[in-house]
């Protein structure tokens, strides 16, 4: 018996503050990245579906982009931040090593 499937991956690369094309507003954006991976005996073996996102916090809209526009997006966002990395506020109470 062999026992095949899927397995997907989401991974956030970067926060971009962007005008939103659904609810007009300038807000936080999720740059996100979904892998799909092809597994066997619930091992993962190979990818065979990569998709780019964009989510609006605000107001929730998810807009597909290309790879190479986010490619463009995390490269403008890295350029903002002087290419080292998002600075991070602490919250009141908040403990920083844990997230």
């Amino acid at each position: 018996m062999i026992i095949f499937g899927s397995k997907s991956y989401l991974y956030q690369l970067a926060m971009l503050t962007l005008v939103c094309g659904s609810c007009g507003n300038p807000a936080a954006h999720t740059l996100r990245k979904r892998v799909s991976k092809f597994t066997l005996f619930f091992v993962p073996l190979f990818p065979y579906s990569t998709k780019y996102t964009t989510q609006c916090t605000f107001c929730g809209a998810e807009q597909k982009v290309t790879q190479e526009q986010a490619e463009q997006l995390q490269a403008q966002e890295q350029a903002a931040d002087g290419g080292y990395g998002q600075a991070h506020q602490q919250q009141p109470g908040q403990n920083p090593y844990q997230r």
